[in-house]
């Protein structure tokens, strides 16, 4: 069986094609402006003459139609005296002492949001239905108007949608693409639910569009997939419907993988750190992927199910530039992939990517990507440039550039674990990305962080992480009910609906019934709270919930009352996933496994540093840093006072030289 997994990033498309085992990379670079484009050539190019069975693919065209707002033009049609709900928001204050503080406009307009004089109570009940002929006015202004889609979103729909249901269908015959609240989200607290239908109207267009050309490019036999936020994928027909649920989907796909990966090599607590070329995307995994049910991008708030991720604007790309008060400051504004870096060959602004060259962390005569030739005189020409309006030297100033990007970054782990409780030290950093293993020592040096695991073929793990989730498909349902009034034993007649549904999906997808799994969760919180704690909806879910609200807030009151807010099914279809052979026999390095050598600097001294080829690396290679270890799709760099170990699945494993925790790797038997 041919699978395919591509994963677009900013600067990069990645490839990774799956045959009985057998893995083959590839790494073309990203057209922005047509990003369906180097995905149909990098296919080409991989799979001369072969048709693969199946693509799942990661892409960021959602994401990037939300950060720039280049979505469709969008209406809203709602209940009428609440057209300014959008506008509204919540009363959030994210700058909380900015005075000069602009709040983003929403992404529908007031101009372009329309009333139903109609009406469904709390409590489900219809106090008055829609009338048709001003439904039908509705619809012929939309029509004549030319809007790409337009979001339904009626007050208490969750608990009974009839009224939206209707207006849905009213406009539908008319010719018009609509995106109903209650089937992107039936939960309550309007705004969420409102803001969630809104973004999925907003990039359904965009993303319909985008998976039309790729399959257009693509013979009919090859199925696509799409990976989702909640790091499962779903097919191209449900994500040109559901294209909210596309909104991280790359980045998810990075975790899925890097997690599978830590797994295999024996660590379940791990902190997983993916450095691409326009940002870094940060997850902590703490025996199991970390998700989130409510989240924001682009200062769009959306309310489904996602794998836990923090995101920063930090890449290899990121751009270098000074404040008028002559301070340095790295990104968030990147150079992506075109014009690129300056060592590229046509940027003219320094990124990360140029001060690791200048410090001899890249090895010049290595491609990148196992295409691309780097301009080092180039990139020292503009270094020395940029270094005369520091007024310092230019290795000083690389090193500066390095520094205050690596900063960025630690503040973003530090977000995910230590202000959420958990402690740096007890995790594993999986670093991965084009550029993540260049940094993952000096990150695992300034959190005390005692292991670092770099997957083989890091640069295109993301790619590699889409071959390994399986279909995924989330549903909720508000309740609200105490949890006295719905025992345990009566949970079965609130998840049934949900079940139903949930196997139609995955039965549409393919999947036998002994192919999905249901997983029942619950949202629960104590009675006057605003806030819920999911947990499993096992025989004990009250202590489960009493529990986690102390690990999460550190107080618990089990005499208190308790309200079921939501339930929550995530239907599982397990998916056949490559397995990677472990090596068999052990070899030790010898003198001549070096391929060339580095004048690489750290911390203002130069050393002179052996660059390893990884293919030539096997089961039980050790060496003591500085060291570089060059791979097609990424570099990394084995910074001095870290030594490194290959174990026998061909991950590198790092740890530092003078931390006294670093015998629990290495006196432990192996896997």
């Amino acid at each position: 069986m041919l699978v395919l997994g591509v994963d677009t990033g900013g600067t990069f498309t990645d490839l990774v094609l799956a045959e009985d085992g057998t893995l083959t990379m590839l790494k073309v670079a990203s057209t922005p402006r047509n990003p369906a484009q180097a995905l149909l050539q990098g296919i080409q190019k991989l799979c001369p003459g072969v048709i693969p069975e199946s693509i799942v693919h990661g892409s960021t065209v959602a994401t990037n139609a939300l950060l720039e707002r280049k979505g469709g033009r969008v209406a809203l049609v709602t209940t009428a005296g609440f057209e300014d709900i959008l506008e509204i928001g919540r009363q959030n204050r994210p700058s909380l002492y900015d005075f000069e503080v602009e709040k983003p406009p929403p992404l529908i307009t007031r101009l372009n949001i329309f009333g139903v004089a109609e009406r469904t109570l709390y409590d489900g009940t219809v106090e008055k239905a829609p009338e048709a002929k001003e439904v039908e006015c509705i619809a012929e202004e939309l029509v004549a108007r030319q809007f790409d889609a337009v979001a339904v979103c009626f007050l208490h729909s969750y608990a009974n949608p009839e009224n939206e249901r209707y207006v849905a269908s009213v406009l539908e015959k008319a010719g018009i693409t609509v995106s109903a609240s209650h089937q992107v989200l039936p939960e309550y607290r309007e705004y969420e639910r409102f803001s969630t239908t809104a973004v999925n109207a907003y990039v359904l267009p965009v993303m319909s569009s985008y998976l039309g050309s790729i399959e257009a490019g693509l013979p009919t036999s090859v199925k696509l997939r799409v990976m989702q936020s909640n790091g499962g994928s779903i097919s191209a027909a449900r994500a040109r419907t559901e294209a909210v649920q596309t909104v991280l989907s790359g980045p998810a796909a990075g975790v899925v993988g890097a997690f599978e990966m830590a797994n295999q090599a024996g660590f379940s607590k791990v902190i997983t750190f993916d450095m691409g070329g326009t940002s870094t995307d940060v997850s902590l995994c703490d025996g199991k992927i970390s998700m989130r049910t409510r989240w924001a991008v682009g200062s769009a708030p959306i309310a489904i199910p996602a794998v836990d991720i923090h995101t920063v604007g930090a890449g290899g790309g990121s751009i270098a530039w000074l404040d008028p008060a002559r301070l340095l400051h790295v990104g968030p504004q990147s150079a992506g992939a075109d014009p690129g870096p300056v060592c590229y060959g046509q940027g003219t602004d320094l990124t990360v990517t140029d001060a690791n060259l200048c410090l001899g962390r890249l090895a010049a005569d290595h491609p990148l990507a196992g295409f691309m030739r780097l301009d080092v005189d180039r990139a020292r020409e503009y270094m020395l440039k940029f270094a005369k309006d520091l007024q310092m030297p230019p290795l000083n100033a690389a090193e500066g550039i390095l520094k205050i990007v690596n900063a960025t970054m630690e503040r973003a782990i530090r977000v995910i674990s230590v202000e959420r409780g958990h402690d740096p030290r007890q995790f594993s950093l999986v670093a991965f990305g084009g550029a993540g293993p260049m940094h993952a020592c000096d990150l695992a040096r300034a959190l005390a962080i005692p292991t670092i695991i770099i997957p083989d073929d890091a640069g295109v793990l993301s790619a590699f992480g889409l071959l390994m989730g399986d279909i995924v498909k989330d549903f909720s349902q508000t309740v609200l009910l105490r949890v006295g009034e719905s025992p345990a034993e009566h949970l079965d007649e609130v998840f049934s609906p949900l079940e139903e549904q949930a196997r139609d999906a995955l039965n549409a997808e393919g999947f036998r019934p002994d192919e999905i799994e249901l997983q029942r969760l619950l949202d629960l919180r104590y009675a006057g709270q605003s806030y819920e704690v999911t947990v499993p909806a096992l025989s004990d879910f009250l202590t489960l919930f009493h529990s986690e609200h102390l690990r999460l807030y550190g107080h618990s009151n089990p005499v208190r009352p308790v309200e079921l807010v939501n339930v929550r099914l995530r239907a599982i279809g397990r998916a056949q996933k490559p397995r990677l052979a472990p090596m068999t026999e052990k070899e030790e390095l010898t003198r001549d496994s070096a391929v060339g050598s580095s004048q690489a600097i750290f911390d203002g001294r130069t050393y002179k540093t052996p660059v390893y080829e990884r293919s030539m690396l096997h089961w039980g290679n050790q060496f003591r840093g500085p060291a570089l270890v060059t791979e097609m799709s990424s570099t990394t760099v084995v910074a001095p006072a870290f030594e490194a170990r290959v174990d026998r699945y061909g991950n590198i494993i790092m740890t530092s030289v003078t931390d006294e925790t670093r015998g629990e790797y290495w006196n432990r038997e192996e896997r």
